[in-house]
């Protein structure tokens, strides 16, 4: 068993000093640090926050690599970039492609996701696959390919519900009700790149879906006679992601999200093969993609995923939301945990989860990360 010492404990609702962190695999618990058990191996944390991993419930990819290549090495190396950010799980989420690449694609994910949980592999664990599409809506496309998008069919999806834990729909769509009406016991569903009103999206809401993808970003908006998707979000209920980059929503929005979604407010990436890359031209989705600083667009100036980390999204939130750290940090790894049914087992340092731990600093850069207690990364001192 270790005991991480001289750190202030991050948990969800609270942030916890002059306590010491008990794990081994599993976390087992706090005790003042003055009673640590004997033969206990101490680990430093230097006076740093020590925090659950993050959990990524929507990526793209990182370092080039992209979910939807389906290519082993490139997802390998993209959970292994990930973890420096903080991210110890993640849901590598496919765009809508062909129906055969995206088999491809899952069937990658699939056979990666043993490997991926080993404690003394360096890579974020893999949870299974967000597919994003390709049940989805023509005019709400965003940066989807249009020739891949197909009706809403649950009987194509349910092949894969061993590795599908969220799957995206417009449930306006022909067939869109009943297909998530046949998935919503075997994975989450999420409303999105919908034209839905607001009584469409209740519609769905009833129907089981529980879950909205990258609130505001492509859906109806909120307005005064006709509260949208949006308002459907923030009145009504469902996990609610957030990319909070300041360029996809404007941060000044922050604290009414904070106020409406509260709970449910899930901190996303959405990230991109550009991520980490620096500045300059990429594909996503057999589209080419132009990166300049934090916005990523397709030539017609389509705002096209992005090239955010998570460590800077927890920052964001905590800035321009003005929550405390604890907070900030529970919308990006209890809330998206419990968002896809594994906050029994991921997202928080209450006894019996997973000890995925991380270091973390005033800025929210990120010192060590353990994964399920065996530290897999330190940052150079």
């Amino acid at each position: 068993m270790k005991a991480m010492v001289n750190g202030r404990i991050l948990l969800p609702d609270r942030e916890v000093a002059g306590q010491a962190l008990l794990f081994g695999d599993r976390i087992v618990g706090m005790t003042p640090e003055r009673e640590i058990p004997a033969d206990t191996e101490t680990v430093d944390a230097g006076g740093r926050y020590i925090s659950p991993g993050f959990v990524d419930i929507h990526i793209h990819g990182y370092l080039g690599e992209d979910a939807s290549d389906g290519k082993r090495e490139g997802l390998r190396r993209m959970a292994e970039g990930i973890l420096k950010n903080g991210v110890t799980s993640f849901l590598p989420t496919t765009m809508t492609v062909p129906w055969g690449e995206l088999e491809a694609a899952l069937e990658n994910i699939r056979s990666l996701m043993a490997e991926s949980a080993s404690p003394d592999i360096p890579m974020a664990e893999i949870l299974g696959a967000h597919a994003e599409g390709p049940f989805i809506n023509p005019k709400r496309k965003g940066a989807q390919a249009e020739e891949a998008i197909c009706p809403p069919e649950a009987e194509k999806i349910l092949p894969w519900a061993d590795v599908i834990r969220l799957i995206t729909v417009a449930p306006e769509m022909p067939g869109g009700l009943a297909c998530i009406r046949q998935l919503k016991d075997r994975m989450a569903v999420s409303i999105g790149h919908t034209d839905a009103d607001y009584e469409m999206a209740l519609r769905a809401l009833e129907a089981g879906a529980d879950h909205f993808t990258h609130l505001f970003n492509a859906m109806t908006g909120l307005n005064h006679r006709n509260p949208g998707t949006v308002g459907a979000a923030l009145i009504r209920g469902g996990w609610c992601e957030l990319i909070a980059d300041t360029f996809h929503v404007h941060p000044d929005l922050y604290p009414l999200l904070r106020l409406c979604a509260g709970e449910r407010l899930t901190l996303i990436t959405d990230c991109t093969r550009a991520g980490g890359m620096g500045d300059g031209e990429y594909e996503l989705g057999g589209q080419p993609i132009f990166v300049e600083g934090i916005a990523c667009r397709l030539k017609d100036g389509t705002i096209a995923g992005s090239v955010l980390r998570m460590n800077e999204a927890v920052r964001n939130w905590r800035e321009h939301a003005h929550v405390p750290l604890y907070e900030a940090v529970a919308c990006a790894s209890f809330h998206p945990s419990a968002s896809v049914r594994l906050q029994e087992k991921k997202g928080s340092l209450l006894p019996g989860r997973d000890a995925d731990v991380l270091l973390l600093d005033e800025n929210c850069r990120v010192h060590g990360v353990w994964k399920s207690g065996n530290c897999v990364w330190k940052a150079e001192s």
